[in-house]
């Protein structure tokens, strides 16, 4: 387990003294180092469920891609956002101007606002559900540490355990969302002639198209690896609605950041 020792996180924390009335008759009380755990007779796996079907049931084998350390997990899912807003930005700039004024590119810029808006408050949606539904273990032994103690998954993880709770996948949600949006943004592209582009929007395309081939791989290896099939649904499916109800419904209204140029639309 990651973070700091538990003999170094202890004296943070109330004494087992100042615990016997917190531990819960139902279980069995075990204290350690100035903890209180809880200890049923089931295991961790048993009680919450396992994760990935097809990863616990050997139905597909360890990979490079089954270890969320791998290179395009850590520097390119991890911070997907910022590569996502890093290379739309100018793209929308150069690809949005194309027979359109100045004013119809910063409209359009404002689409991008709406975008963060949503995976902000998705993303911060999520992590509240985990921490109001989970709860800190010492370890899979199904030992836990009282909530008066650790009740986040921030603190619990700082102080070396491990927390569970309900899990939205964000992965599957930030890959769909991010992937539709780009997808849509992408499309002015068909309107402007090969002899009216140039070097920086091209190289642009190209990493735009890149990033979503990533996001596709890292969706499927997400959908292999991690969580349970319930978390990677409801994550994916909010991904789909935040796209839908911005392009498929609120863009196509006059008063909003509007669609991207279609195909034969002209200003």
């Amino acid at each position: 387990m990651g973070g700091t020792s538990l003999d170094n996180q202890a004296t943070n924390y109330p004494t087992s003294s100042n615990l016997s009335s917190s531990c819960a008759d139902a279980y069995q009380s075990v204290r350690h180092d100035g903890f209180c755990f809880l200890q049923s007779n089931t295991t961790h796996t048993e009680r919450h469920g396992s994760r990935s079907v097809l990863k616990t049931t050997g139905l597909v084998p360890e990979s490079y891609f089954s270890n969320s350390r791998n290179i395009l997990n850590l520097y390119f899912v991890k911070v997907s956002w910022a590569w996502t807003i890093a290379l739309l930005l100018p793209f929308i700039r150069y690809s949005n101007i194309y027979n359109r004024t100045h004013t119809f590119v910063l409209r359009r810029l404002t689409s991008l606002l709406v975008a963060t808006f949503i995976w902000y408050t998705c993303t911060e949606t999520f992590s509240y559900i985990e921490d109001i539904t989970g709860s800190c273990y010492e370890s899979d032994t199904m030992q836990v540490i009282h909530s008066d103690i650790i009740a986040t998954k921030a603190a619990c993880k700082e102080a070396g355990f491990i927390w569970d709770g309900f899990d939205i996948s964000g992965h599957s949600f930030i890959l769909a969302y991010s992937s539709l949006v780009i997808v849509e943004e992408m499309v002015p592209m068909l309107n402007i002639p090969q002899s009216d582009r140039n070097i920086p929007l091209d190289c642009l395309y190209i990493a735009l198209n890149a990033i979503v081939a990533i996001w596709i791989w890292m969706f499927g290896c997400t959908s292999v690896y991690f969580h349970d099939i319930i978390d990677k649904t409801i994550g994916t499916l909010c991904g789909i609605l935040g796209w839908y109800v911005t392009y498929g419904v609120w863009y196509q209204m006059s008063f909003s950041p509007c669609l991207p140029p279609q195909q034969k639309q002209h200003a």
